[in-house]
């Protein structure tokens, strides 16, 4: 892990095209402000564990007793 030390108003890149920027610390809190190509997808680290349980968890194999009251649901 790299650890960089960085001032409120100071910034950073990331490859040629992510700039990241210390906008306020306040207490233990730092707010950044992130510029980024839109195709570039910036999640908070929960969300994207959230976003990869859910997909495992539509690609899992529906129980049969589930399967079997969708049916009769139709």
């Amino acid at each position: 892990m790299l650890v960089i030390r960085r001032r409120a108003g100071e910034c950073l890149t990331i490859g040629d095209d992510v700039e990241v920027e210390v906008l306020d610390i306040e207490g233990s809190q730092v707010k950044l402000g992130l510029r980024a190509p839109r195709e570039v997808h910036i999640l908070r680290k929960e969300v994207a564990r959230i976003r990869s349980a859910n997909r495992t968890a539509a690609r899992s194999e529906v129980p049969a007793s589930l399967a079997g009251l969708v049916e009769r649901l139709r």
